[in-house]
């Protein structure tokens, strides 16, 4: 018979198994890389984030990253705390902090440069491959979110 019938409760037909499962592989892959540059995946993110546009406020990455300022502000305190980060208010708008990068920080990203190409090469996908499975996720993480309120 084949592995993938029609059985609703098979935990190889949900897709959401087979997300999170491979996101437990790119956990493995990613921690060694990460380790040596003394980062969490989601300071990583933080750091790529702030790679691409320096000085944003807090409010912005969360967007970016999908993250509550609750999960945000104790992973940016760590950064701060590891020179990589300065967090200030924002002299127009008191309730708002504001990220910039270190010069640590930012020399940092030269060490990271070699990330994403090995994480590449370990996935064995060629370019169009990774170019299409993220725009079907991003596609199928905004139907999510746009959903998520009907139910």
């Amino acid at each position: 018979m084949d592995n993938h019938d029609n059985n609703p409760l098979r935990l190889e037909n949900f897709l959401c198994f087979s997300v999170y499962a491979a996101s437990h592989a790119f956990n493995r892959i990613y921690k060694p890389l990460l380790d040596a540059l003394e980062l969490t995946y989601p300071q990583y993110l933080v750091m790529v984030t702030l790679w691409e546009e320096d000085d944003q406020p807090v409010r912005s990455i969360g967007e970016k990253l999908f993250l509550e300022s609750s999960t945000l502000t104790p992973l940016l305190k760590r950064l701060e705390a590891a020179g990589l980060v300065k967090r200030t208010r924002d002299p127009k708008d008191e309730r708002s902090v504001r990220i910039t990068l270190t010069a640590a920080g930012r020399e940092l990203r030269q060490k990271a440069l070699d990330v994403p190409r090995c994480v590449g090469e370990v996935a064995e996908l060629d370019l169009s491959t990774i170019k299409r499975l993220i725009d079907d996720l991003g596609q199928l993480r905004d139907n999510l979110e746009a959903n998520a309120s009907r139910k």
